[in-house]
């Protein structure tokens, strides 16, 4: 990681989206939630908020969860694709399990954008951002979001190229963020079986 190549000119244009957002981005994924609450929904993955599959039959059951939030964002659209590696400055291994990994299940990723995490103490950590544009095709990310189901990923953002609708999955469900809360509300409220019961959604 340390002899990471420079971001890709190619994704500029979604660089400069991410930094008209308010507050600016781009933002690790999991503070989504914090970042764009008032537009923010989350959906379990599994029935009863089961976090990870067992076998073929629950994977099958939170792909298809999965795939019927993004047909219902992106269809008929492209989108981007970005996945995320970390390096802790302490580590000396230049290719963690995660590493080869996502390069494996993300061949076309190239790398976006680096964000650096503040830690006190001790030294920062390092976000590196790895992006791709394709036609979104209900199925076309099923490695990448099972990898992301099982935790063995850092999770799958996927966009709109006008950075509107953002789709984070990760072990136990989605975040969604959608371009007002009138949006999220109806998304929401097609799939209520898939809330947390927990009264603030987490």
């Amino acid at each position: 990681m340390s002899d990471a190549p420079l971001p890709d000119p190619a994704h500029e244009r979604l660089t400069r989206l991410w930094q008209a957002q308010r507050p600016a981005g781009p933002v690790l994924p999991w503070d989504l939630k914090t970042t764009y609450g008032n537009r923010w929904v989350r959906f379990h993955s599994l029935p009863e908020s089961k976090r990870y599959a067992d076998d073929e039959a629950e994977y099958a059951v939170l792909l298809d969860r999965y795939n019927t939030v993004l047909d219902e964002l992106f269809a008929d659209g492209e989108v981007y694709v970005v996945t995320i590696d970390w390096t802790d400055p302490a580590e000396t291994a230049d290719s963690p399990e995660w590493t080869v990994l996502r390069r494996a299940l993300h061949p076309a990723g190239t790398l976006w954008t680096v964000l650096d995490e503040a830690s006190d103490p001790g030294p920062d950590q390092l976000w590196y951002f790895y992006a791709d544009r394709r036609p979104w095709v209900r199925g076309c990310l099923d490695p990448l979001l099972r990898a992301a189901a099982d935790a063995a990923l850092s999770g799958v953002l996927v966009t709109d190229p006008n950075l509107t609708r953002i789709h984070h999955a990760y072990d136990g469900g989605a975040d969604v963020i959608l371009p007002t809360p009138g949006e999220r509300d109806r998304l929401r409220d097609r799939h209520t079986a898939w809330l947390s019961a927990h009264p603030s959604g987490y």
